[in-house]
């Protein structure tokens, strides 16, 4: 699978190019499929630099815990860390709190996504958010005093739509650090490259050109 995908992914490229081509192997008899965690993304590089891209230059350690190595073809990446689930990627995102202490880490919690959003399974998708919100008080804990957290997403996925597809609600945005102001209403942000930016502010170094910062509406200094 993963060497059609390969040639399907030289294929798709050119004025017309498809942005992802994704490997989805599966195990199971028919009526009961069931997708592993050996999934694959082959995308196109980034067009442009992106954040990651400056961080990395500057010597800023960037860590991907789960598909964000796919995600952006492997650019930007200092460290790359496969997961299997949801509770994987947050004991590995623990673990990788303790041992780096500078840089940026980067989660993505696909089974939101592939296993509960996009299965329409309500049930799961609430015991996920459940979990991940127990998960989430060991992750506070471990915050560093000039750490930040942002929680964020790039699409939704509702499991109570009558469709398997992407639901177009907004998502939420929640920054949390010691040194940050509390309360602070961010209201709708303009574009997902709002992150990017403030990211750059951050770290403080020139970003993309791209997105509005927030940084300054919520640090405290």
């Amino acid at each position: 699978m993963y060497e059609i995908c390969q040639i399907a992914r030289e294929l798709l490229t050119g004025e017309n190019a498809v942005a992802r081509v994704i490997a989805r192997p599966f195990v199971g008899k028919p009526g009961s499929f069931k997708r592993t965690d050996r999934r694959k993304d082959f995308s196109l590089p980034p067009p442009e630099e992106t954040i990651l891209d400056i961080l990395q230059k500057k010597g800023v350690k960037v860590v991907g815990i789960g598909k964000i190595q796919d995600l952006f073809a492997g650019r930007g990446i200092t460290r790359s860390i496969h997961t299997v689930d949801n509770q994987d990627a947050m004991d590995k995102l623990t673990q990788t709190l303790k041992e780096e202490k500078e840089g940026l880490i980067f989660i993505n919690l696909v089974d939101f996504d592939m296993v509960w959003g996009h299965r329409n399974d309500v049930q799961g998708f609430a015991k996920g958010l459940e979990d991940f919100d127990r998960g989430l008080e060991e992750v506070l804990d471990l915050l560093q005093t000039y750490d930040v957290l942002i929680i964020t997403a790039d699409h939704g996925c509702d499991p109570t739509t009558p469709s398997t597809d992407h639901s177009r609600e907004y998502v939420p945005l929640l920054v949390f650090g010691e040194k940050l102001k509390k309360s602070v209403n961010l209201g709708t942000r303009i574009s997902f490259s709002d992150v990017s930016a403030t990211l750059a502010d951050i770290f403080e170094l020139q970003g993309t050109g791209k997105g509005e910062s927030f940084w300054r509406e919520i640090y405290a200094g």
